[in-house]
């Protein structure tokens, strides 16, 4: 009996070393943790359990009969952040360089599948060589088994990928299908083919690093919703994103205790500026009506003129949507509707409610945009907003303008409850432009063109430039003083805790992708 308990023990600790005391040594020159060590940080110590620690590959062929090593280059089990229960995987890039196959991912499929049949957030530490050759067309079946275990969870658990190391081929696609991916600043990347590829057939000579980068991806192609600077930046980043989050599509956000902070910041009343076309940064507006300190921005580098994230007001989780007057006039564009149409998908996939601050002149004019196709994109976040059945409290802070103004969370696609600020400025479009259509014929006969187009404007100023039209009509709820902003958000999302809405009864929609 005690050689039974030896042998046990002696398999764990085999378990445990992984590929290795060189390749670990190899990883951590590389500036790499192992995949343990990843999950020691990410996860409340003490709690992580391993699942399958002693699964090993049952290939034969090039040589791998003589290169078994336990766990199959994935570390695979449940732990706790901040108490509540999270499924994780962790490839160990020091066994088979964490490429994938049969056994490895049957592994994956299996704490997938209990995630899904337990209502539990789903977390992948990807660093991966990519599938694993010796196994043919068995890896790639393993790659599809997750794949369809990702769509399948999607919007049921929240599912989060960090890219760890490489992350390449077939390999990338099961992050793509994730909630949010993280990338490490100088060690991760991912792409679909690699620089030697891309030269042979486009005759481009790139780096890794610029082809598919933390900083390319979430700057340029906006595929990562964080680049972190160093690994324990990033899993500490996991666990701040994971605490806006439900556990799964049927619970609400978790709450904390409301902070002691005041209702009112009178600073808020001067932070317009006196000239309409003068920019201002939205974010200012945000981390003042927030919880303090509660803001978690995603997509920070990426389509800029909007911005996206998770706050908190009175210890609830809210998702903010806010276009930025600082970059583009705060214009939406191709990007900046995908980024808020995700993003709005998200909240309202796990009941989280939606506050949306809006200062939109448009949608940006240009070939590059049309032939682009703004239409569809900019459809994508009007979509998302008319789906959506969370709370959606709307905050018009200056210009609502066209079909912008719809788009953003108007009334007219269910907003719930609408303010404007005395400084809104809800039309078709702006007075000068207005003016130049509805008044061309009696500027152009006017003896002083100059003085009769100022005269215009001031007359259309005032009749539409200004929040008390759409009052009248009931499209916007109330004209707020912005000092107010924070106390009636609050008080709009007690109001709607108990909110129900529902859409026709369908298979799904066809949103314009």
């Amino acid at each position: 009996m005690k050689n039974k308990f030896e042998e046990l023990t002696n398999r764990r600790g085999l378990s445990k070393q992984g590929g290795g005391e060189k390749r670990i040594e190899a990883q951590h020159k590389k500036g790499k943790m192992t995949a343990r060590e990843r999950l020691d940080i990410l996860l409340d110590p003490g709690t992580f359990i391993e699942i399958d620690a002693l699964v090993t590959h049952r290939s034969s062929q090039f040589g791998l009969d003589k290169q078994i090593v336990y766990g199959d280059g994935v570390v695979t089990g449940y732990g706790k952040i901040s108490g509540r229960l999270v499924y994780v995987f962790a490839q160990d890039f020091t066994a088979f360089g964490g490429s994938l196959a049969e056994a490895h991912g049957k592994k994956i499929c299996k704490i997938m599948d209990l995630a899904m049949k337990t209502g539990t957030p789903v977390i992948g530490l990807n660093d991966s060589g990519g599938a694993r050759v010796q196994e043919g067309v068995v890896s790639l079946g393993a790659y599809a088994d997750i794949f369809l275990r990702n769509t399948l969870a999607s919007g049921v658990v929240p599912q989060i990928s960090a890219i760890m190391g490489p992350c390449a081929g077939g390999a990338v696609y099961s992050p793509a299908i994730t909630d949010f991916t993280l990338m490490v600043e100088g060690t991760s990347n991912m792409f679909v083919t690699g620089p030697k590829v891309v030269k042979t057939v486009t005759h481009e000579d790139i780096s890794s690093e610029d082809l598919g980068g933390a900083n390319t991806h979430a700057t340029k192609s906006g595929v990562a919703h964080f680049a972190c600077p160093n690994e324990a930046h990033c899993l500490l980043t996991i666990r701040q994103l994971l605490s806006y989050m439900p556990q799964n599509n049927q619970e609400d956000p978790p709450r904390k205790l409301p902070p002691q902070q005041p209702a009112i910041d009178e600073s808020l009343d001067s932070i317009i500026p006196a000239e309409p076309t003068k920019p201002y940064d939205i974010k200012e507006v945000i981390t003042r009506v927030v919880d303090a300190d509660s803001f978690l921005e995603v997509h920070k580098d990426w389509a800029e003129n909007i911005v996206v994230g998770f706050a908190m007001f009175a210890g609830r989780p809210v998702g903010i949507i806010a276009n930025q007057p600082a970059v583009l006039a705060g214009v939406l564009d191709i990007n900046s509707s995908r980024k808020g149409g995700r993003f709005v998908r998200f909240c309202d996939a796990f009941n989280i409610p939606l506050v949306t601050f809006v200062d939109v002149p448009g949608f940006l004019p240009g070939t590059d945009q049309e032939w682009g196709g703004i239409i569809v994109n900019g459809a994508k976040l009007l979509y998302a907003y008319c789906e959506a059945t969370v709370p959606k409290i709307t905050v018009i802070t200056r210009k609502a303008y066209g079909g912008a103004y719809d788009v953003m969370s108007s009334k007219h696609i269910r907003g719930d409850m609408n303010f404007a600020w005395p400084t809104a400025e809800i039309a078709v479009m702006g007075a000068q432009g207005a003016v130049e259509i509805i008044f061309a014929k009696e500027i152009t006969a006017s003896e002083d063109p100059d003085s009769a187009k100022k005269k215009f404007v001031d007359e259309y100023t005032t009749l539409f430039a200004n929040p008390f039209e759409a009052a009248s009509y009931g499209y916007v709820d109330e004209v707020i003083d912005p000092r107010e902003t924070r106390q009636r958000i609050i008080s709009g999302l007690e109001l709607l805790e108990n909110k129900v809405d529902s859409n026709p009864r369908k298979k799904h929609g066809n949103i314009p992708l």
